[in-house]
C-alpha cells in the first residue's frame, strides 16, 4: 500500500497508519514525507513501514513492533521511549535519537546530533540497541540506565578523532561500545574506560554485522577496527548530592 503524503497534515497521516496497521497490512509505502510528526507513534504488529523523505520529530515513538526504514534523513527524538521494534535510516538522525528508548533496535546509518541514547533503559528482559556508523555530538548516552549503544566512526575522515564531549554524564547502567581512540577528558564524570572482551565481542559482531547488512558495508572490515567499552562506575552516579 502507498500512501502520499504531500501536503497531509501529521494528524491524518498517522490515521491512515493507524487503519492500514489494523488491517494488518503487511508493508506501507509513504511517498513524499515533508516532516510530519509522530510517524509510527504507539504502532504494534510486525508491519514494515518505508518512508521517502524526511519524517518531523519523534518517529516511532512508543512503537511496539514495525519495522520503519526511513530513506534519507530523520529528525529529533527518533525511536522516543520506543518498546519494540525497528528503525533504520538511511541517512543521519537529529538530537536525543533513542531517547527513553526501553526495547528494541535502531540503526543509524550516519551520524546523530546531542544526547543520543539519552535516559536509555532495559526492564523485563528487554533491552534497547542503538547503532550509529559515524560519529556523535556531546553528551552521548546521558543519564543512560540500560541497553547497548554502539558507535562507529565510519563517516570520520582518516585521522580525524570523535568529537563528542561529555559521554555517559549520569550514567548508571548499561554500556556504550566506541569504535576509534576516545581521551578520557572526554568522557562525564563517572564513567570508566575498557575494552570488549568474549560474549562482549561476540555481541558486537552481531549488531555490527546487521549493520553492515542493512548499509552495505563490510562487517570484517569495521570488526578489525579498535573498540573502547565505556561503563559506569556506580549505579549512583549522583547519590552523594542527595544525602545529608
Amino acid at each position: 500500500m502507498k500512501i502520499d503524503a504531500a501536503n497531509m497534515h501529521y494528524r491524518d497521516l498517522n490515521r491512515l497508519l493507524r487503519e492500514a496497521v489494523s488491517r494488518s497490512a503487511r508493508r506501507l509505502e509513504l511517498q513524499n514525507v515533508f516532516g510530519q510528526r509522530y510517524i509510527g507513534t504507539n504502532l504494534a504488529g510486525t508491519t514494515r513501514i518505508d518512508i521517502y523523505g524526511t519524517p518531523g520529530n519523534d518517529l516511532g515513538a512508543f512503537m511496539d513492533g514495525p519495522t520503519i526504514v526511513v530513506h534519507g534523513n530523520a529528525q529529533d527524538g527518533c525511536g522516543n521511549t520506543m518498546n519494540e521494534g525497528k528503525i533504520v535510516v538511511e541517512g543521519r538522525a537529529g538530537d536525543i535519537t533513542g531517547l527513553a528508548a526501553r526495547g528494541g533496535k535502531l540503526f543509524i546509518r550516519d551520524d546523530v546530533g546531542y544526547r543520543a541514547g539519552i535516559h536509555m533503559k532495559q526492564y523485563d528482559g528487554k533491552r534497547p540497541l542503538l547503532v550509529i556508523g559515524g560519529t556523535a555530538q556531546d553528551f552521548l548516552g546521558e543519564y543512560m540506565a540500560g541497553g547497548i549503544i554502539v558507535l562507529l566512526g565510519l563517516t570520520l575522515r582518516p585521522g580525524e578523532r570523535h568529537k563528542t564531549n561529555l559521554v555517559g554524564t549520569g550514567m548508571h547502567g548499561g554500556a556504550i561500545y566506541v569504535r576509534g581512540p576516545l581521551d578520557e577528558r572526554q568522557l562525564g564524570e563517572g564513567v570508566q574506560l575498557g575494552e570488549p572482551e568474549g560474549k562482549e565481542r561476540l555481541l558486537l559482531a552481531r549488531l555490527v554485522g546487521e549493520f553492515a547488512r542493512h548499509f552495505d558495508y563490510d562487517a570484517q572490515q569495521i570488526m578489525a577496527g579498535d573498540f573502547l567499552k565505556l561503563t559506569p562506575v556506580s549505579l549512583r552516579p549522583y547519590g552523594d548530592l542527595y544525602t545529608d
